[in-house]
Protein backbone atom coordinates (compact mmCIF):
# COMPACT_ATOMS: atom_id res chain seq x y z
CA UNK A 1 0.00 0.00 0.00
CA UNK A 2 1.22 3.15 -0.99
CA UNK A 3 0.16 6.31 0.53
CA UNK A 4 0.70 9.48 -1.82
CA UNK A 5 0.12 13.27 -0.57
CA UNK A 6 -3.46 13.01 -2.32
CA UNK A 7 -3.96 10.02 -0.21
CA UNK A 8 -2.98 12.01 3.20
CA UNK A 9 -5.48 14.76 1.63
CA UNK A 10 -8.51 12.29 0.98
CA UNK A 11 -7.60 10.83 5.21
CA UNK A 12 -7.89 14.53 6.14
CA UNK A 13 -11.11 15.08 4.22
CA UNK A 14 -12.25 11.84 6.31
CA UNK A 15 -11.31 13.10 9.27
CA UNK A 16 -12.82 16.32 9.19
CA UNK A 17 -16.19 14.46 8.90
CA UNK A 18 -17.05 14.25 12.68
CA UNK A 19 -16.19 17.64 13.22
CA UNK A 20 -18.54 18.48 10.51
CA UNK A 21 -21.22 16.74 11.96
CA UNK A 22 -21.03 18.16 15.42
CA UNK A 23 -20.73 21.26 13.69
CA UNK A 24 -23.83 20.73 12.28
CA UNK A 25 -25.60 19.15 15.22
CA UNK A 26 -24.68 22.09 17.57
CA UNK A 27 -25.84 24.69 14.83
CA UNK A 28 -22.35 26.19 14.62
CA UNK A 29 -23.18 26.93 11.06
CA UNK A 30 -19.90 28.90 10.24
CA UNK A 31 -17.48 26.14 11.39
CA UNK A 32 -19.75 23.67 9.30
CA UNK A 33 -19.29 25.77 6.23
CA UNK A 34 -15.82 26.27 6.61
CA UNK A 35 -15.42 22.71 6.98
CA UNK A 36 -17.30 21.54 4.16
CA UNK A 37 -15.86 24.10 2.25
CA UNK A 38 -12.51 22.90 3.00
CA UNK A 39 -13.60 19.14 2.57
CA UNK A 40 -14.64 20.31 -1.60
CA UNK A 41 -11.14 21.87 -1.86
CA UNK A 42 -9.17 18.91 -0.52
CA UNK A 43 -11.69 16.44 -2.99
CA UNK A 44 -10.26 19.37 -5.68
CA UNK A 45 -6.75 19.15 -4.90
CA UNK A 46 -6.37 15.53 -4.38
CA UNK A 47 -7.28 14.52 -7.78
CA UNK A 48 -5.52 17.04 -9.44
CA UNK A 49 -2.47 16.58 -7.81
CA UNK A 50 -2.68 12.30 -8.31
CA UNK A 51 -3.50 13.38 -12.31
CA UNK A 52 -0.74 16.07 -12.39
CA UNK A 53 2.33 14.29 -10.43
CA UNK A 54 0.82 10.82 -11.70
CA UNK A 55 0.27 9.88 -8.12
CA UNK A 56 -2.64 7.99 -8.69
CA UNK A 57 -2.75 4.84 -6.39
CA UNK A 58 -5.57 2.16 -6.11
CA UNK A 59 -5.85 3.24 -2.39
CA UNK A 60 -7.09 6.48 -3.98
CA UNK A 61 -9.54 5.08 -6.46
CA UNK A 62 -10.90 3.29 -2.95
CA UNK A 63 -10.73 6.10 0.02
CA UNK A 64 -11.60 9.15 -2.86
CA UNK A 65 -15.17 7.73 -3.37
CA UNK A 66 -15.42 6.70 -0.26
CA UNK A 67 -14.56 9.55 1.59
CA UNK A 68 -17.10 11.67 -0.75
CA UNK A 69 -19.87 9.37 0.11
CA UNK A 70 -19.23 9.56 3.97
CA UNK A 71 -19.17 13.24 3.80
CA UNK A 72 -22.21 13.85 1.61
CA UNK A 73 -24.58 11.06 3.58
CA UNK A 74 -23.36 12.47 6.75
CA UNK A 75 -24.62 16.30 5.26
CA UNK A 76 -27.87 14.35 3.82
CA UNK A 77 -28.53 13.14 7.56
CA UNK A 78 -27.83 16.21 9.44
CA UNK A 79 -29.44 18.50 6.74
CA UNK A 80 -32.27 16.90 7.18
CA UNK A 81 -32.96 16.01 10.51
CA UNK A 82 -35.39 18.76 12.30
CA UNK A 83 -33.80 21.18 14.15
CA UNK A 84 -35.23 24.48 15.30
CA UNK A 85 -31.52 26.51 14.83
CA UNK A 86 -32.38 25.59 11.27
CA UNK A 87 -33.59 28.00 8.78
CA UNK A 88 -33.48 25.55 5.83
CA UNK A 89 -33.45 21.73 6.02
CA UNK A 90 -33.08 19.67 3.11
CA UNK A 91 -36.49 17.41 2.98
CA UNK A 92 -36.17 14.00 4.73
CA UNK A 93 -37.43 12.34 0.81
CA UNK A 94 -34.84 14.03 -0.64
CA UNK A 95 -32.01 12.73 2.04
CA UNK A 96 -33.30 9.39 1.55
CA UNK A 97 -33.43 9.46 -2.23
CA UNK A 98 -29.73 10.44 -2.64
CA UNK A 99 -28.63 8.50 0.22
CA UNK A 100 -30.63 5.31 -1.38
CA UNK A 101 -28.92 5.89 -4.74
CA UNK A 102 -25.37 5.96 -3.25
CA UNK A 103 -25.69 3.12 -1.41
CA UNK A 104 -26.98 1.29 -4.24
CA UNK A 105 -24.04 2.90 -6.29
CA UNK A 106 -21.60 1.60 -3.81
CA UNK A 107 -23.40 -2.10 -3.40
CA UNK A 108 -23.17 -2.34 -7.24
CA UNK A 109 -19.39 -1.85 -7.37
CA UNK A 110 -18.41 -3.61 -5.05
CA UNK A 111 -20.43 -6.67 -6.24
CA UNK A 112 -18.96 -5.60 -9.86
CA UNK A 113 -15.39 -5.47 -8.96
CA UNK A 114 -14.05 -8.43 -9.47
CA UNK A 115 -15.95 -8.88 -12.68
CA UNK A 116 -15.21 -5.26 -13.89
CA UNK A 117 -12.34 -3.16 -14.66
CA UNK A 118 -13.31 -0.25 -12.31
CA UNK A 119 -11.03 2.57 -14.75
CA UNK A 120 -13.60 1.37 -17.91
CA UNK A 121 -16.60 2.58 -15.65
CA UNK A 122 -15.83 5.91 -15.12
CA UNK A 123 -18.44 8.52 -13.85
CA UNK A 124 -20.85 10.01 -16.29
CA UNK A 125 -21.53 13.61 -17.14
CA UNK A 126 -24.87 13.08 -15.32
CA UNK A 127 -23.65 11.51 -12.18
CA UNK A 128 -21.18 14.19 -11.97
CA UNK A 129 -23.67 16.55 -12.37
CA UNK A 130 -25.70 15.09 -9.85
CA UNK A 131 -23.13 15.02 -7.34
CA UNK A 132 -22.24 18.73 -8.60
CA UNK A 133 -26.14 19.90 -7.85
CA UNK A 134 -26.03 17.27 -4.28
CA UNK A 135 -22.85 19.42 -3.19
CA UNK A 136 -24.47 23.22 -4.60
CA UNK A 137 -27.56 22.12 -2.61
CA UNK A 138 -25.89 21.10 0.99
CA UNK A 139 -23.88 24.78 0.55
CA UNK A 140 -26.37 26.65 -0.16
CA UNK A 141 -28.87 25.06 3.17
CA UNK A 142 -25.24 25.24 5.28
CA UNK A 143 -24.75 28.96 3.93
CA UNK A 144 -28.47 29.77 4.40
CA UNK A 145 -28.36 28.32 7.78
CA UNK A 146 -25.28 30.60 8.64
CA UNK A 147 -27.00 33.79 7.37
CA UNK A 148 -30.05 33.23 8.75
CA UNK A 149 -33.68 33.54 7.49
CA UNK A 150 -34.31 35.56 4.02
CA UNK A 151 -37.72 35.56 2.69
CA UNK A 152 -36.82 34.52 -0.75
CA UNK A 153 -35.18 31.59 0.47
CA UNK A 154 -38.76 29.99 0.29
CA UNK A 155 -38.87 30.89 -3.94
CA UNK A 156 -35.93 29.46 -4.51
CA UNK A 157 -34.75 26.35 -2.00
CA UNK A 158 -37.57 23.91 -3.29
CA UNK A 159 -36.80 24.23 -6.86
CA UNK A 160 -33.39 23.42 -5.63
CA UNK A 161 -34.56 20.21 -4.05
CA UNK A 162 -36.73 18.84 -7.06
CA UNK A 163 -34.15 19.40 -9.09
CA UNK A 164 -31.80 17.12 -6.86
CA UNK A 165 -34.32 14.50 -6.77
CA UNK A 166 -34.90 14.65 -10.40
CA UNK A 167 -31.13 14.23 -11.05
CA UNK A 168 -30.74 11.73 -8.40
CA UNK A 169 -33.45 9.36 -9.90
CA UNK A 170 -32.61 9.94 -13.35
CA UNK A 171 -28.31 9.44 -12.84
CA UNK A 172 -29.53 6.44 -10.97
CA UNK A 173 -31.76 4.89 -13.70
CA UNK A 174 -28.73 5.90 -15.96
CA UNK A 175 -25.86 4.10 -13.78
CA UNK A 176 -28.37 0.96 -13.50
CA UNK A 177 -28.35 0.54 -17.59
CA UNK A 178 -24.70 1.59 -17.77
CA UNK A 179 -24.18 -1.48 -15.52
CA UNK A 180 -26.21 -3.84 -17.24
CA UNK A 181 -24.53 -2.58 -20.20
CA UNK A 182 -21.04 -3.01 -19.20
CA UNK A 183 -21.69 -6.31 -17.33
CA UNK A 184 -23.26 -7.53 -20.56
CA UNK A 185 -20.63 -6.57 -22.20
CA UNK A 186 -18.05 -8.37 -20.08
Amino acid sequence: MVITFPNILTLLRICAVPFFAISVWYGHAAEACILFAAAGITDLLDGWIARRFNQKSTLGAILDPAADKLLMTTAFVLLAFPREASVIRIPAWVAILAISRDFLISLVALLAYERLDPSKFMPSWLGKTTTFLEILAISLALLFNYLGPRPWYRFLVPWVFYLIAVMVVASGVHYFFRATHTAEAA
